[in-house]
C-alpha cells in the first residue's frame, strides 16, 4: 500500500467545523455547564429531540455518548446531528473500543465536516460489560493516543500516517478523567498526560467525595494544569436505593462517602429521589467554589428532564431570553 506524503506544513485551508460556543463559554471564565445524553435503544429520532428539549436553555453543550457502557444505541454522530438540528450544541463522544485508527480518524473528520464542533475522546468500557459480551474489542489506540491523533489532525493538518488533510478539522478537543481511581497520587499526573496529548477541557467521573476531589484539584493546581485545561466536575443525582448500591458495588472508581450513603438511606424510599437531587445540587454549589473548576458536567441517565430542576436548586438558573447566559 502506498502511503501519503510525509508530514509537512499544515494544510493552508481553514480548519473545517462550526465555531464552538462551548469554547467561547469556557474561555469567558463564566460557569460552564454541560450535560450528558444517552441516545435511545431504537430508531426513533423523536426520543432524542424530547430529551434535548428541556436542556436547551440550561446548558452550554450536551455530550452524545458512543455506545455507552458498551451497549448498542443510536450512534454518537447521529445523535449529534439531531442535537444540532434541535438547536443544542453537541459534544460527540468517541471511544477506542469499537474502531481501529482508520475508522477513528474517519469519524473525527466526518464530525468536523458535518458541523459537530466538539469531541470528547475516551478509551471506553470493555464489551464484556455490555449487552454483547462476546463482541471483539478493538482498542487499537488508547485515549491518550487518540487525543494526540486528534490534535495532530487539527493543528498539523495530517493523519497518523503522515498524509495531509485539506482542510483540517477544527473541533474543540476534550477528555475524561477519574480523580478517584487508584493510585490516588497518580491521577493529576495522568491528567497532565492527556493535556500534553491535546485535551483542552476535561469532564470528570461523578463527584460525591468532596474532600478527595478537593485534594485532586490541589494536585492539578500544583502542576499548573488548571491553567492549560478547563475542568468540569462530573455530578449527578442518586435517585434510588438500587442506584446507590449499583454505584457503590459495581462501578469502579466511584467514591461515595459514608455520610452521603447514610443521608440517602435515612429518608423514606418515596423521598429518596428528591433527596438525591438535593445532594447533587449541594455538591454542584460546593465544587464551583474550588479554585480551578470551570463548571460542571451533569449526568442523569434516564432523568434528563430533571437536570434543569437540579441546576435551579444549585443556583445556576439561566434566562431563556438572554441567549443562554446566566440570569441576573
Amino acid at each position: 500500500m502506498t502511503r501519503g506524503p510525509a508530514a509537512g506544513p499544515a494544510a493552508s485551508s481553514r480548519p473545517a467545523g462550526a465555531p464552538s460556543r462551548l469554547r467561547s463559554r469556557l474561555e469567558s471564565g463564566e460557569t460552564t455547564v454541560t450535560a450528558e445524553l444517552s441516545p435511545p435503544r431504537g430508531a426513533d429520532p423523536d426520543a432524542v429531540r424530547r430529551n434535548l428539549g428541556p436542556l436547551r436553555d440550561w446548558v452550554d453543550a450536551v455530550n452524545i455518548t458512543d455506545g455507552q457502557s458498551a451497549h448498542v444505541r443510536l450512534s454518537n454522530w447521529a445523535g449529534s446531528l439531531l442535537a444540532l438540528a434541535a438547536g443544542v450544541e453537541p459534544v460527540m463522544q468517541i471511544t477506542c473500543r469499537d474502531r481501529n485508527r482508520i475508522a477513528l480518524q474517519s469519524d473525527l473528520l466526518s464530525a468536523a465536516a458535518l458541523g459537530i464542533p466538539n469531541v470528547v475522546v475516551m478509551t471506553g468500557d470493555h464489551p464484556r460489560f455490555g449487552d454483547h459480551p462476546d463482541a471483539k474489542p478493538v482498542f487499537d489506540l488508547d485515549s491518550v493516543q487518540l487525543l494526540w491523533a486528534a490534535r495532530t489532525m487539527r493543528d498539523e493538518g495530517r493523519l497518523l500516517s503522515g498524509r495531509r488533510l485539506d482542510p483540517p478539522p477544527g473541533w474543540l478537543i476534550g477528555a475524561v478523567e477519574n480523580p478517584f481511581a487508584p493510585p490516588a497520587g497518580f491521577r493529576a499526573a495522568r491528567l497532565g498526560k492527556k493535556i500534553a496529548a491535546g485535551a483542552e477541557f476535561v469532564q470528570t467521573q461523578f463527584v460525591f467525595d468532596l474532600p478527595a476531589f478537593t485534594q485532586w484539584m490541589a494536585g492539578v493546581r500544583d502542576l499548573g494544569l488548571d491553567q492549560r485545561c478547563k475542568i468540569l466536575a462530573g455530578v449527578g443525582p442518586i435517585r434510588s436505593l438500587r442506584a446507590l448500591e449499583h454505584l457503590r458495588g459495581n462501578v469502579p472508581g466511584i467514591s461515595i462517602p459514608d455520610e452521603v450513603d447514610r443521608r440517602l438511606r435515612g429518608v423514606p424510599a418515596s423521598q429518596m429521589a428528591a433527596e438525591g437531587q438535593a445532594v447533587c445540587a449541594e455538591i454542584i454549589a460546593q465544587v464551583l467554589q474550588i479554585p480551578g473548576v470551570s463548571g460542571v458536567h451533569v449526568m442523569a441517565p434516564g432523568f434528563d428532564r430533571g437536570i434543569p430542576e437540579i441546576l435551579d436548586q444549585a443556583g445556576l438558573a439561566r434566562s431563556s431570553t438572554a441567549g443562554g447566559q446566566h440570569a441576573h
